[in-house]
């Protein structure tokens, strides 16, 4: 009795490494829910007092003064190696190429380009929110502040809402956006999010951002990630717009295969039934008529099969005094 091979776990995970044969036909794709809609609500509130709790110097401002003066780089400096390189999570250029090969990947082996073009829309919504939001509201780090005790804005900074805290936020958020069960959504979320403010609170560790910036970036990319699937309806016209013009270009470039065939392949002449022979031109009387000329492909004979042709006699002037060869000439008297 011939019993089947158990798979091991191994062999699962090489499973799941190849491509599939064709696109999934259940990918779930998060919508916006009643649940989802009270998040987004709650948080942009809280987007909302943050800033007015700047703008009006309370008590967050003198927290931000306070952590700035305690400077925790010199309180820890133990640790400001291992920031210096954990703090590079946070730093768009790095992050999105690493997301964007994972992501590419997915897009392969699933016959989909929903994973890149949603990184590609959540990046661009980061970009303009939180880049109109910087230079809106411009406000000072705490290596260029000018008065102790002030909130710093309006004087043409760049820091407030924290970028790295945002970018990482949507950058390993997109991850658990785009994962296929609850289970990996969960663990995503809680890894993405222990990131995030894990590189939020490095940037305040080494003087580069306020605490109140960092909580504010920290909304911002929680925020873009809640709106994203209101543009689910464009991220999929947008996908099949794109496999159309592929499909068009595949069918184009098939067609001008098949119109010009396959590149070597001999051309075929057939010949020409229905004519009469050419009548041969007379040949003037004095001159010999000339055999045909056989050229290629008619018959060919190497140089040792020609029979040698010597011309008519000798092109030699007679000299009486000239005897043929071998003959004994005679003596002079």
């Amino acid at each position: 009795m011939r019993t089947e091979r158990k798979h091991t776990r191994l062999d699962r995970v090489f499973a799941r490494l190849d491509r599939e044969p064709e696109r999934p036909a259940l990918i779930g794709m998060p919508r916006m829910s009643r649940h989802r809609m009270v998040l987004f609500g709650a948080t942009l509130a809280f987007y909302v007092a943050i800033v007015w709790a700047v703008l009006i110097t309370s008590w967050l401002v003198r927290l931000d003064w306070q952590v700035m003066f305690f400077r925790p780089y010199q309180q820890w400096p133990e640790l400001h190696a291992f920031v210096d390189y954990y703090v590079v999570l946070g730093q768009r250029g790095p992050t999105a190429v690493m997301v964007a090969a994972w992501l590419g990947w997915r897009s392969w082996r699933q016959h989909t380009l929903r994973p890149l073009l949603a990184l590609g829309v959540s990046l661009l919504l980061l970009n303009v929110t939180v880049g109109a939001a910087k230079y809106g509201m411009g406000r000072l780090g705490p290596h260029y502040a000018t008065e102790i005790g002030s909130s710093e804005m309006w004087l043409g900074g760049d820091i407030f809402p924290s970028g790295h805290t945002a970018n990482a936020v949507v950058t390993w958020g997109i991850l658990a956006y785009l994962a296929s069960t609850p289970r990996a959504r969960r663990w995503l979320s809680a890894v993405s999010a222990v990131t995030s403010l894990g590189v939020g609170l490095s940037t305040v560790y080494i003087g580069t951002h306020w605490l109140s910036d960092v909580i504010l970036g920290w909304a911002a990319g929680l925020l873009i990630l809640l709106a994203l699937p209101w543009f689910e309806p464009l991220i999929a016209r947008t996908e099949t717009r794109v496999l159309d013009l592929r499909d068009r270009w595949r069918a184009r470039q098939g067609r001008t295969a098949a119109a010009t065939g396959p590149v070597g392949q001999p051309v075929m002449f057939t010949p020409l039934t229905g004519r009469a022979d050419p009548v041969a031109e007379p040949v003037p009387t004095g001159r010999s008529a000339r055999p045909p000329a056989h050229l290629a492909p008619g018959p060919h004979t190497t140089r040792a099969e020609r029979s040698p042709v010597s011309p008519a006699g000798s092109r030699r002037p007679p000299h009486p005094e000239r005897h043929p060869r071998g003959a004994t000439p005679a003596s002079r008297p």
